[in-house]
C-alpha cells in the first residue's frame, strides 16, 4: 500500500501543488500596486526640490562660515530629529 501511495502523493505535489503555488504568487505579484507615471513625475519633482534645497543650505552654511570662523555645520547624524531616525 505504501509503495503505491508515495508515488501518488509525490505526483500530486508536483503536478497540482507546485503549479498552484506558482500561480498563486504570480497572481499576487500582478495585483500588487505599481508606480504610475504621475507618481514617477512627482518623485522626480521632489528629488529636484530636495537637491535645490540642499544647495541652498550649503550656500547659507558657506556664508555663515565666512562670517563666523567657529561655525561648524550640523550633519544629519548630529541632528536630533525623529524623522531622520525612521530611515534606519
Amino acid at each position: 500500500m505504501e509503495d503505491v501511495l508515495l508515488p501518488i502523493v509525490i505526483c500530486g505535489m508536483l503536478f497540482i501543488g507546485m503549479p498552484w503555488l506558482i500561480f498563486h504568487y504570480v497572481t499576487k505579484w500582478k495585483q500588487s500596486p505599481k508606480i504610475t507615471d504621475e507618481d514617477e513625475r512627482l518623485l522626480d519633482e521632489l528629488h529636484m526640490l530636495a537637491r535645490r534645497l540642499e544647495e541652498r543650505l550649503q550656500t547659507v552654511e558657506r556664508i555663515i562660515a565666512a562670517d563666523n570662523p567657529d561655525f561648524r555645520p550640523a550633519r544629519p547624524s548630529e541632528i536630533d530629529d525623529p524623522y531622520l531616525d525612521r530611515r534606519n
